[in-house]
């Protein structure tokens, strides 16, 4: 994703992201009984504590990978952590009974390396490319593979020109 063009840009605000979040909490309220949330950091950590919050979820873990670099292109991976064979076991055994939780599904070498992790899991994203779109069981919006999703962590207010390409004003 070297040519990020202004048009396939998608900001998401702090008030969406938490819209989202809840959105995502009540499409997996009644998909099973949670015990334990499994965040993909660092993406995951925001959605993980607000569905924990919203689910009545306590046990929450970290699967630590790195995938983004420098904020550009989708490089390899890099498992810093992997789930704790305490959470793996959660609900009889390879994750069942467990959430994992990550912000977005882009092109879902991450999603499939965490699926390693804790096969059983329901795996929930806020957003998804449809790339990694097959590897999700649960998320809100869609976008196209060619949009970059700026996070409210990422940003800054600043002004934004018109889609159009013309003066504003």
């Amino acid at each position: 994703m070297n040519d990020l063009r202004a048009d396939k840009a998608f900001p998401v605000s702090w008030d969406l992201f938490h819209r989202d979040a809840r959105a995502l909490s009540w499409r997996l309220a009644d998909k099973g009984k949670w015990k334990a949330i499994v965040c993909v950091t660092r993406g995951g950590l925001v959605p993980a504590a607000i569905i924990a919050r919203e689910l009545g979820i306590r046990l929450i873990e970290t699967a630590c990978i790195a995938s983004y670099h420098e904020y550009k292109d989708q490089g390899g991976l890099e498992i810093l952590k992997a789930v704790s064979k305490d959470v793996v076991d959660v609900g009889g055994g390879n994750g069942k009974d467990v959430l994992v939780i990550d912000d977005l599904v882009d092109t879902g070498k991450t999603a499939k390396v965490v699926r390693d992790m804790v096969p059983k899991a329901h795996y929930a994203t806020m957003y998804a490319k449809p790339a990694g779109k097959p590897l999700v069981d649960t998320f809100v919006t869609e976008v196209s593979q060619d949009t970059w999703i700026y996070f409210p962590w990422d940003m800054g207010l600043s002004f934004q020109p018109p889609i159009s390409g013309g003066a504003h004003g």
